[in-house]
């Protein structure tokens, strides 16, 4: 199976769905999302399944929220498994509303369904406005308003969702904007099969999974390091758990860069010679265009003057 080689190649996309999940608002605000076909998963899981199978040629997933932080399933799928590449990323202000079948009132809430992530940031709003209300967990925001709309057999009375799956499934908007903080954004990553490797833009990053070889005083640190000594910003860093132990944790990291950098490709290989394993998850445009800032000394050309300089006294 023969992996596609650019994102022209990409003709089918899946995404974690079903329709009208803020995940679909991504990949329809993705650049190259015009002309090809669209499919949804119900779970982040089910959709990478599909992407290692050869069943996609790509997958839109959500991966971070600025309130809430990584996203589990997106994080831990990458992190093991059949290797897979970042090739993009989305940015997606997020908005929320609650939503019922018509006729239902806010009174008669008692049950409200929506995604884990969707529920940590309108728990301020719930407990104001629906303190007595049971939380129920969906797939997706979607989801729960797809639920609503296939009838009266749910086991909740009203959804969170975006403001367009309500308008979808048909339901009645009770209340809008009920996010607790309404700067909120969410970060969507789209992934592929390796063999795509975006070209260097200025403004990309570069993200990796490092497995320690042991638990110890410094371990971080000594990971750390090689990023700090070449100048290379972290925009992001989590521990996860590896499964194999109590304790046993991996770091997911995104850092400013591309890995055709000087500074950002010496710094993964100090990593390869300290780590049991690196998992090298892509370099890829960064959504938000910033361009990274070099220090005195961590620019390409810094570190081909000082490999000139090493050549020169073995010569």
């Amino acid at each position: 199976m023969t992996p596609p080689r650019s994102p022209d190649e990409l003709h089918r996309i899946g995404y974690l769905g079903p329709r009208g999940t803020f995940t679909q608002m991504a990949l329809e605000a993705w650049e190259g999302a015009a002309g090809r076909e669209h499919v949804p998963y119900g779970s982040v899981d089910a959709a990478l399944s599909a992407l290692r199978s050869g069943d996609l040629d790509a997958a839109m997933v959500p991966i971070e929220n600025s309130v809430e932080g990584g996203v589990s399933a997106t994080l831990d799928a990458l992190a093991t498994g059949d290797p897979l590449v970042v090739i993009g990323e989305v940015l997606v202000p997020i908005t929320f509303v609650l939503c019922a079948r018509e006729g239902l009132s806010l009174s008669e809430i008692r049950a409200v369904g929506t995604h884990s992530h969707a529920w940590a940031q309108v728990r301020g709003w719930m407990g104001e406005n629906l303190p007595d209300a049971v939380y129920v967990p969906t797939l997706s925001t979607a989801a729960s308003a797809v639920a609503l709309a296939a009838g009266p057999d749910t086991p909740f009375d009203a959804g969170v969702c975006a403001p367009v799956a309500a308008a979808q499934e048909g339901l009645t908007v009770l209340a809008e904007d009920i996010g607790d903080n309404h700067g909120a954004v969410t970060r969507f990553v789209l992934v592929a099969r390796p063999g795509i490797l975006p070209t260097p833009t200025g403004a990309d990053k570069t993200t990796v999974v490092l497995f320690q070889r042991t638990d110890h005083s410094g371990g971080l640190l000594e990971l750390l390091e090689q990023f700090a000594v070449r100048g290379v910003n972290l925009t992001r860093l989590e521990s996860r758990p590896t499964g194999a132990a109590m304790g046993s944790y991996c770091f997911s990291i995104d850092v400013e860069g591309h890995v055709a950098d000087a500074r950002v490709g010496e710094s993964l290989m100090g990593l390869r010679r300290v780590c049991a394993d690196v998992r090298f998850l892509g370099s890829y445009p960064r959504a938000d265009g910033i361009r990274a800032q070099h220090h005195q000394g961590t620019g390409d050309a810094d570190f081909a003057a000082a490999r000139a300089w090493l050549d020169g006294l073995t010569t």
